[in-house]
């Protein structure tokens, strides 16, 4: 993760929620989750143990691919619902800059906060909202909050004391319940009063800070929005640039937190200060600094990782096996992600490229001018463009990258509430590369990666091979508010050049690949051997196919 000043702009951006790592980078598939479960009671049992040991996403995994099986199901449903929340609320309280820079402010300016967003909200996310909805949003996240322990071990740390006021919780909750939890309001001024009044209320009944809970009513009203749109804290909102800008300060891994083991490394980026260290994909992170972090949330971990420039952390790392233990010490620095990170031929006797690409952002199109002048050196004769779990970016960098490949027509457009989010882009670039595509697709392709594979398939300009995309065609807009704080909205639904948009839908490849049960395709560049990898085998089975009806084409017309 990065340090960084607030901009003061408004990116028009395509991605996907932001993600738990402490360098932005991408999966190529996530492994699946099996349901044993015999019926959708089974599954919502499996999920509440979840939730009882706070293992949210493990929770929030399981209620998802219950879904899939009992779509229905109002306790899978809930429960999902719930597990999300208290994963914000654990996400919030494990982020520095919403402790120290946000639960710090006067209760006067989180309300004057609060004001700002709902009312950037309502002037700007694709859909109309309500006061009513965004304060009803806000009752739920505060009623479960004040559930959590996360939640009162930072506002009543004294358990002897919360044991006394767990009368007072209750009925505030109960409270909550019965009297606000959908209320009727007209308006911002409405919602401004009744989130103060319930502040007044927790104040005088558990002297919990009302601070706390205009914030619960702030970022628990953007559950009322889409799964794409949130609130950021000044540290998420730094990330975010820092992502569209490709470059951060920090170690340069990916990890996620496993209870009782420590932090497994899922990804060390190349040429970073963990991967000059020794770290390893696979690795455990078992404490940090000499502090324990075996039982520590992502977010946790990844606030200690933090720090400025040419600071020292010293990582306590264990292997596969428990003998397998060494101390590190990594000097964090500023580390640019690539967001082609593989760039090979596959088939040197054919020309047959392979350019992976994890995301879209400012450098993309001066990386793919790289990565094909490179091929083209070595002989390009088709390219195998590999858009597997790259979860989008910057609209204009998905453009620009298209308007390499297709030489005349819309590319891409936007269609929103307001007029500033109505536009149309064209290709205009002169002497696009007009060599065949074989474009690889999954089910964690979205956005940006989608704008690609709807023009791919509309210009007939390239084979779609692999499995049906994510289906978010939707495009987020970053809006700084007050003191750092950033809200993302989706502003528009964005549309292929053939005037559709396949939200929740997605793009069908032309050549589906079935991913079997035990191959899980591994993070970082080419991971997995091609022996190992059925859609890099397939791609390559068709790129072969059409480079020969080609020659065999071509032999027909000089005869």
């Amino acid at each position: 993760m990065a340090l960084g000043l607030l901009r003061q702009r408004c990116w028009l951006i395509a991605v996907l929620l932001g993600t738990l790592m402490v360098a932005p980078s991408v999966s190529l598939a996530a492994p699946k989750v099996r349901i044993d479960s015999k019926d959708a009671r089974q599954a919502s049992q499996v999920g509440e143990d979840f939730e009882r040991t706070r293992r949210w996403i493990d929770a929030i995994e399981h209620y998802e691919a219950s879904l899939k099986k009992w779509p229905e199901d109002r306790e899978l449903s809930y429960g999902l619902r719930r597990s999300k929340i208290h994963f914000g609320i654990e996400r919030r309280y494990s982020d520095n800059s919403f402790r120290k820079s946000m639960l710090t402010l006067s209760r006067a300016d989180a309300l004057s906060l609060f004001d700002d967003v709902i009312n950037k909200i309502k002037s700007s996310f694709v859909d109309p909202l309500s006061s009513t909805s965004f304060v009803a949003h806000g009752t739920e996240s505060l009623y479960l909050a004040l559930a959590s322990e996360r939640f009162l071990d930072h506002h009543l740390p004294d358990r002897n004391s919360r044991q006394n006021t767990r009368d007072s919780i209750a009925r505030l909750r109960e409270t909550l319940r019965k009297n606000y939890w959908n209320k009727p309001l007209n308006g911002g001024f409405a919602a401004h009063q009744t989130v103060s009044e319930v502040a007044t209320m927790a104040e005088q009944t558990t002297g919990l800070n009302g601070t706390a809970v205009v914030m619960e009513y702030l970022f628990g009203g953007c559950n009322a929005l889409d799964d794409y749109s949130n609130c950021l804290t000044p540290d998420r909102l730094s990330d975010l640039y820092d992502n569209i800008d490709g470059e951060f300060v920090g170690l340069g891994i990916e990890m996620k937190a496993e209870a009782g083991r420590g932090l497994y490394l899922v990804n060390v980026l190349p040429e970073s200060p963990a991967a000059e260290a020794g770290l390893h994909v696979g690795d455990y992170i078992v404490a940090i600094d000499g502090i324990d972090c075996r039982n520590m949330s992502t977010d946790e971990a990844a606030g200690k990782l933090k720090g400025t420039p040419n600071s020292r952390v010293r990582l306590d790392l264990s292997g596969l096996s428990a003998a397998d233990r060494r101390s590190v010490n990594v000097v964090r620095r500023a580390v640019q992600v690539k967001s082609i990170p593989v760039v090979k031929m596959v088939d040197e006797s054919r020309g047959i490229g392979y350019i992976q690409m994890t995301g879209f952002q400012k450098s993309s199109p001066a990386e793919l001018d790289d990565a094909l002048a490179r091929l083209n050196r070595q002989g390009l004769r088709l390219l195998i463009w590999d858009v597997r779990g790259n979860p989008g970016g910057l609209l204009t960098a998905a453009v620009e990258v298209l308007d390499r490949f297709i030489d005349n027509g819309v590319l891409v457009s936007t269609k929103g509430r307001t007029t500033d989010q109505n536009w149309s882009y064209s290709a205009r670039r002169q002497n696009s590369s007009n060599v065949p595509i074989v474009l690889l697709t999954d089910e964690n392709s979205a956005s940006a990666s989608e704008i690609v594979a709807g023009a791919i398939r509309d210009h007939q300009r390239g084979t779609i091979v692999g499995r049906k995309t994510y289906g978010k065609w939707s495009v987020q807009s970053i809006f700084p508010v007050q003191r750092n704080v950033g809200l993302r909205l989706t502003t528009a639904k964005f549309y292929s050049p053939a005037g559709k948009t396949l939200g929740k839908i997605g793009v069908k490849p032309d050549i589906e690949v079935e991913l079997p049960e035990h191959v899980v395709l591994h993070r970082g560049p080419m991971a997995n051997s091609l022996d190992e990898d059925p859609d890099i085998r397939k791609a390559l089975d068709v790129a072969r196919d059409q480079l020969e009806g080609r020659r065999l084409f071509s032999n027909r017309a000089t005869d």
